[in-house]
């Protein structure tokens, strides 16, 4: 390997390696075993050929000598050409070597990313959704990118490096020391002003890589809120752009200060080291030379041993730094564990059961439910904060019990933050009560398996996501396998039909992040559609109607009348106009059922409901109150 290489790759691995002072931890190194033990056969495969790369390493300077002795003493020309077309099949050999071991690293390498990439996702999906309200989407995407390949290259690269480099070096010593002991030591006195820079450069290097990370991570954080839909006009109405702009160029600017820096600093170490190797080749042409002069080394040995300098100081280089990479890649694996070590706090049992067919009752009996603390659905690392907040355990829901009949429509209504949507994110099981039972058809949720639950029950909030994708495929996400004449019936029942058919793209129009291509009504019609799709026996809605305008709730109105016939429905209402045809109306307060009812039972109560109604009215909203109901046709 040519030296200005060697330079550079150790000034890389310098670089590039976390410094962690952590002990080897026998758990992780376990479960690294584990991970590995369905590509052991490969593994071992690599390992043999890296070795065999090796040998073929430390053979061809050897061969070069031999050449160099056979013509300096006359020999005949069949023996130097054949050891010429032997060096020939080595190089032929180590080419086709090193590009199989390279497939090898690769495939070894892809594979476990593969298999780690598809744990964590895997996991983090089965996380309930208070995991996903305090995470930070940056920090938990860096786990499946940055840390499994920094895992993955303990496998691909330090591993068989470390054998590799390990029998290069052996081998080399060995054969340079059988050639002349003396030169050998003399040049190996050079290592150290090899090795030494290259920790201490790679450190100061890796100390400017760093800061040029954490300023990238910052501006690339400013780009991901500000050039989002609602970022982009929270800026535009409140926002100081030239300020904005400034504080990204002061920051674009210290990046590439840094980067000249390291340019400069890389320059130097490398010039300086390539001048070291240099020095080192011209001890071993002076003194080599000077000993084959007076007939004490032949002449073919100091080309041999001027060779086999250029294969020493790689290996040494990089098993000076192999505990290094080692220590990186074990954190690597430890920061992929803690993910998967976060329990899920919903587990499916193993002989969980199917809704029974039929009409679905919902009930809740006796449920008292507390929201978890931090430390149970997540981890400091993915806040990125230094403690976790520990506050947590405080009942939101107190004793409450109902039930809603196969058929009915059960409307929730109440103050914000009174339990509504806690109830409605209990019935689908987001959430596991604390104590008492939530029921579907007379079976307690925790009996049953996730995907009846998700086929039996549909849920629309108020802010209906959508992927950024192709209207199809988000109407496809409820049901994969429905026909192109069933998307269309659930988009003219959802009364979007029109719309669609108007796109130049039609269903492959692509609707933007979060759907902001399209209207709020447009957007919970889309929603809406995508539940007629699914085609659920129990819908949720929770204040679906909620922040639109006159027009676009009529129409997401009349959309809903289509989602709630002949179904048991479950809803928040927000406008109490909306549920005045509900069979039953229960006010929420405080986490309990404070009141129940029909509308005109509750109106003649003239208890917290009444109030809830008066209100409005006094608020100037007869009008919207007499727009329309939530009424299943």
């Amino acid at each position: 390997m040519d030296m200005e290489v060697t330079a550079w790759m150790s000034l890389y691995h310098s670089m590039h390696a976390q410094q962690d002072k952590r002990p080897f931890s026998m758990a992780t190194l376990r479960r690294i075993a584990g991970f590995a033990r369905p590509h052991r056969r490969r593994l071992t495969t690599y390992l043999v050929l890296s070795v065999v790369m090796a040998v073929l390493a430390v053979a061809t300077p050897v061969l070069a000598g031999r050449v160099v002795d056979g013509i300096v003493n006359g020999a005949d020309s069949d023996l130097v050409i054949g050891l010429a077309v032997l060096i020939a099949v080595v190089a032929l050999a180590e080419a086709g070597l090193g590009l199989f071991t390279r497939f090898m690293s690769a495939s070894i390498g892809e594979g476990l990313i593969l298999d780690l990439r598809t744990a964590v996702f895997d996991h983090v999906q089965k996380m309930p959704v208070a995991f996903f309200t305090r995470t930070r989407t940056g920090a938990l995407v860096s786990r499946l990118n940055n840390d499994v390949i920094g895992a993955q290259r303990a496998f691909s690269d330090t591993l068989s490096g470390m054998v590799g480099n390990l029998v290069t070096l052996l081998l080399t010593l060995v054969v340079m020391i059988g050639i002349s002991w003396r030169i050998t030591l003399l040049a190996l006195v050079l290592l150290p002003v090899f090795v030494l820079p290259a920790r201490r450069m790679g450190n100061r290097l890796a100390r400017l890589e760093r800061e040029a990370a954490n300023h990238n991570a910052t501006m690339s954080t400013q780009m991901t809120e500000r050039f989002s839909a609602p970022g982009a006009t929270l800026i535009k109405l409140f926002g100081r752009p030239a300020d904005e702009s400034a504080e990204f160029a002061q920051r674009a600017r210290r990046v590439r200060d840094i980067g000249v820096r390291t340019a400069m600093v890389q320059s130097v170490f490398v010039t300086a080291l390539t001048l070291v190797s240099a020095l080192a080749l011209a001890l071993v042409y002076g003194l080599g030379g000077f000993y084959a002069l007076r007939g004490e080394l032949e002449p073919g040995a100091v080309v041999a041993l001027a060779l086999l300098l250029t294969r020493l100081y790689a290996p040494l280089t990089a098993l000076a730094s192999a505990r290094v990479e080692v220590m990186s890649a074990l954190v690597s694996f430890e920061r992929v564990f803690e993910v998967l070590d976060l329990k899920p706090l919903i587990t499916e049992k193993p002989d969980a059961e199917k809704v029974p067919d039929g009409p679905v009752s919902v009930e809740l009996d006796a449920v008292r439910f507390a929201y978890p603390s931090a430390d149970k659905v997540s981890l400091a690392s993915l806040e990125e904060v230094a403690n976790l907040d520990t506050r947590g355990g405080v009942d939101v829901l107190h004793e409450v019990s109902f039930k809603v009949e196969p058929g009915q429509l059960v409307a929730l209504v109440g103050s914000s933050g009174a339990g509504k949507s806690t109830i409605a994110q209990l019935v689908p099981r987001l959430y596991d009560v604390d104590s008492g039972v939530v029921r579907l058809a007379g079976q307690d949720v925790r009996d049953l398996s996730a995907d009846s639950i998700r086929d039996t029950l549909g849920l629309v909030t108020q802010d209906g996501h959508l992927f950024h994708d192709t209207i199809r495929s988000n109407l496809l996400l409820a049901r994969p396998e429905a026909t192109e004449e069933e998307i269309w019936d659930a988009l003219r029942r959802a009364r979007l039909a029109d719309l669609i058919e108007g796109l130049p793209d039609g269903l492959d129009t692509v609707v933007g992040e979060r759907g902001y291509r399209l209207s709020g009504g447009e957007r919970q019609r889309l929603t809406i559609a995508r539940l007629l799709l699914a085609r659920p026996r129990v819908v949720i809605l929770d204040e679906a109607t909620a922040h639109l305008d006159s027009t676009s709730e009529a129409a997401v109105q009349a959309a809903l009348g289509e989602v709630l016939a002949d179904r048991t429905a479950l809803v928040i209402a927000h406008r109490l106009s909306t549920v005045r045809a509900a069979d039953q109306i229960l006010v929420i307060e405080d986490g309990s059922i404070l009141e129940r009812g029909t509308h005109d039972e509750l109106l003649a109560a003239g208890g917290r409901y009444e109030e809830l109604y008066r209100t409005q009215f006094d608020q100037g909203d007869r009008a919207e109150a007499d727009r329309g109901e939530l009424v299943p046709g």
